[in-house]
């Protein structure tokens, strides 16, 4: 597990994260949200040891991750940019990487070479941005990490290859004690993978919750009335976060679990009522806008 604890950052005046306080729990997938510039960044360099909070402390399995070889062997960082030596290749990271992580498999990373169609010999500063991303990530994968940390993990991956990539972190999770932490300034992205999701804006975390949580309570309904007196009726009983209306069909987002809602609607004499599954991005618009944000503004443009 990492701990996270009121993890404050700033440059030159300027609060970069802003008293951040979460818990990533192992085995789930772990999605970090926010703008460019909302502290993604900066806050995976606290937390996997690279930069030194101001402020705040960051537990890895209950060790100190700055300064901490040990806490530090548990977990691989992949910049937003990956860091690879000057005029090095794949066989020289690999090299490299073997130093430091004692759980390193050299033989599983040359077979992903393999299959990727990766050279382990060319130069990677001949190789594109998403060659680069796809060496850093099976670097990381076959590093032997607990935790695999990724800012902006699938910006430069092709659709096919973004698919590949969520496959091979499930493989790993399914295989041994494997947490990926992912951000993105995208939430379809994380749509399919992720099982808790926590919002950055303006360095600070507005949000942090597990996304069945979510789902859980919080239902879209599309329904269709008789009358407009048991429609009130109805909408009166109900906890209403949205409610948009085309001709005679009414479609809703209202919190509560899927049971009681549908009992509501059981009850009410509706000539027609469907509950649908809500997308992450509509989730999380709901929860945002109860915080008084607009997360469209936040996160979609």
């Amino acid at each position: 597990m990492i701990e996270v604890r009121h993890l404050s950052k700033s440059f030159e005046g300027i609060k970069a994260v802003r008293n951040v306080s979460v818990i990533i729990k192992e085995g789930a997938v772990f999605g970090l949200i926010g703008t460019n510039g909302a502290g993604k960044s900066t806050f995976l360099r606290m937390m996997t040891g690279v930069l030194k909070p101001d402020e705040g402390i960051v537990l890895v399995d209950r060790m100190p991750v700055f300064d901490n070889l040990y806490a530090k062997e548990r977990i691989f960082f992949i910049a937003d940019e990956p860091y690879f030596f000057t005029g090095a290749c794949a066989r020289d990271m690999e090299r490299f990487y073997r130093t430091v992580f004692p759980e390193f498999d050299r033989e599983r990373f040359y077979l992903y070479l393999s299959n990727f169609g990766i050279e382990s010999r060319r130069r990677i500063s001949t190789f594109s941005k998403g060659t680069k991303k796809q060496l850093a990530i099976l670097l990381g994968i076959c590093s032997g990490a607990k935790y695999l940390c990724c800012d902006e993990t699938f910006d430069g991956l092709d659709p096919v290859m973004r698919q590949v990539i969520k496959s091979l972190f499930a493989k790993e999770m399914e295989e041994r004690d494997f947490t990926p932490v992912i951000a993105s300034h995208n939430l379809r992205e994380l749509e399919d993978i992720c099982d808790h999701v926590g919002l950055l804006h303006q360095g600070g975390m507005i949000l942090s919750k597990d996304l069945e949580d979510m789902k859980c309570s919080i239902q879209k309904v599309q329904t269709v009335f008789s009358s407009q007196a048991k429609e009130r009726e109805l909408l009166s009983q109900l906890d209403i976060v949205k409610e948009e209306r085309r001709g005679t069909l009414l479609t809703l987002t209202v919190r509560g679990t899927r049971e009681e809602t549908e009992e509501k609607f059981r009850q009410s004499g509706a000539l027609f009522y469907e509950v649908l599954p809500l997308s992450l991005e509509e989730i999380f618009i709901s929860e945002t806008e109860v915080n008084g944000y607009d997360v469209k503004k936040l996160i979609l443009g």
